[in-house]
């Protein structure tokens, strides 16, 4: 490693202490000694067709390990991602689905898919945030005190940051096989830095949520993000730069404002959606409800007493329901404890040919009744969200990457500080409710059922706000990729 104390270290300008730079190294040298990183390690990289994404996004997987089809480096863009909750994969997916609609192919590059330490280190890092997540929602005081502030407060100065952008060094070793200038988009800061630190030139961070934390910011990448005020919060780091005085910001060439990440499929039928919506509630059909539980699988208290209060409805033909399980056999098991009517009423959509033959019928067929999702397989369980919310009415969800989707949306408690930002973003924009904790979110969703003046709003402004751009940003992430190439 050498001497950790080197004058001349920076982020974005910004001095690095000779404390934070000890502790990087020691942390550097920790994660590398504790997952066996091997610094000359090879790993050549092939690819192959995705089974799941591949029919609807053009996505193929890259491999090592295994001789396959070459990888197109004229034509191609690696999408880097990994699994921590869903809400990576879905903005991969996102911009898998622009580039594929712009022409390009789209390679997904799972940093889980390989047998590294990298991967190994994740593995680890996700126990303990899905068990977080989890343990907020049973924990008042875990989630005030605990949970609450290490994700949304405590890496948002980006010095503080420092040792873990340097323990990204364990990542770097995958990337050696790729043409240095070959886009790599970034959707969790992990797989940026590995690609920075391998040398890659032409590197998207795609920042998530809507939340400043220095955390998501990469130096040595392009910095993407969804919103203005998350572009001047970026541009100036106020309240991420270093602590008690004004730094330097991320450079202008370094960072864009692009919009929100979405697929092409949801916002070319932007206009035929909405129009369905109204359509709908003009005729009195069924309000359809789209539930749809989160990768590390918490709120399962606070949504299996929203289905409970809905299931008379849903006997009295006023509500439709759908509830995507994702990948959780758990919180299947839970609700099935907690609610046994609800299965007893519910058909059970559990094979992926099931489920894409019924989001396909739901957009022009009457739809009744409850619906539950689950699938085993991590794609089609996130994938099957996307495939649902062309048909569903309102989507209920905690404030996460979905916040930003164009569709009506019932905004429940947050999962960890940094979810309020969606909320704020989406109920500023008009296209969704604001966080809705307790009480407030049975009185919200009573009136979205038996009411249309909100969803109609809501409707409404999704349209306006596709003529400004708002829903382009995975078209502008691929664009700003290939021009830079």
């Amino acid at each position: 490693m050498g001497e950790y104390k080197q004058d001349g270290v920076t982020l974005f300008g910004n001095p690095v202490s000779a404390s934070a730079q000890k502790k990087a190294a020691s942390m550097r040298r920790r994660f590398e000694r504790k997952y066996s990183y091997d610094d000359s390690a090879a790993y050549p990289l092939f690819a192959k067709d995705n089974p799941i994404l591949g029919p609807f996004l053009g996505v193929k997987d890259v491999i090592s390990g295994t001789e396959a089809e070459k990888i197109d480096y004229e034509k191609g863009i690696i999408i880097g991602t990994i699994r921590m909750g869903y809400g990576h994969y879905r903005i991969s997916m996102a911009v898998a689905s622009a580039a594929h609609a712009l022409g390009y192919t789209p390679y997904w590059f799972d940093l889980l898919g390989f047998e590294t330490a990298g991967a190994r280190m994740i593995r680890d890092l996700d126990k303990w945030y899905s068990l977080g997540s989890r343990i907020s929602q049973k924990s008042e005081l875990f989630n005030r005190f605990f949970w609450d502030p290490l994700m949304g407060k405590w890496y948002k100065r980006i010095e503080k940051n420092y040792p873990i952008m340097q323990a990204a060094h364990v990542f770097k070793n995958i990337y050696r096989d790729l043409p240095k200038d070959m886009p790599v988009l970034g959707t969790h800061p992990f797989n940026a830095h590995g690609a920075v630190h391998a040398g890659m030139t032409n590197v998207i961070n795609m920042i998530p949520d809507n939340c400043p934390l220095g955390f998501h910011l990469v130096d040595g990448a392009m910095q993407t993000v969804q919103s203005s005020s998350s572009y001047f919060k970026f541009r100036t780091l106020a309240d991420i730069g270093p602590s008690g005085q004004t730094g330097k910001g991320v450079p202008a060439d370094q960072i864009r404002l692009t919009g929100h990440y979405i697929d092409h499929e949801l916002v070319a039928n932007i206009e035929t959606d909405c129009q369905a919506r109204m359509k709908r509630a003009a005729d009195k059909a069924p309000r359809r409800l789209l539930i749809s539980i989160g990768g590390a699988g918490a709120q399962q208290d606070l949504l299996v007493e929203i289905v409970r209060k809905t299931l008379p409805l849903i006997e009295q033909g006023k509500v439709a329901l759908f509830v995507n399980f994702g990948d959780h056999q758990k919180a299947w098991d839970y609700f099935n404890t907690h609610v046994p009517e609800f299965e007893a009423c519910a058909t059970k959509h559990f094979s992926w040919e099931d489920t894409v033959n019924f989001a396909e019928q739901a957009l022009t067929a009457p739809i009744t009744g409850a619906h539950a999702f689950l699938n085993d397989n991590t794609f089609c369980a996130v994938y099957t969200t996307n495939l649902l919310m062309r048909s569903s009415d309102v989507l209920l969800t905690k404030p996460s990457e979905l916040a930003f989707y164009p569709l009506p949306k019932l905004l429940l408690e947050r999962v960890g500080g940094h979810e309020a930002w969606g909320a704020i973003r989406a109920s500023e924009l008009g296209d969704g409710t604001i966080e809705c904790p307790g009480a407030l979110a049975f009185q919200a969703l009573d009136m979205l059922i038996h009411e249309d003046d909100l969803m109609k709003q809501y409707c409404e402004n999704i349209l306006k706000l596709k003529t400004f751009g708002v829903y382009d940003g995975a078209y502008e992430v691929i664009k700003l990729a290939k021009k830079r190439q």
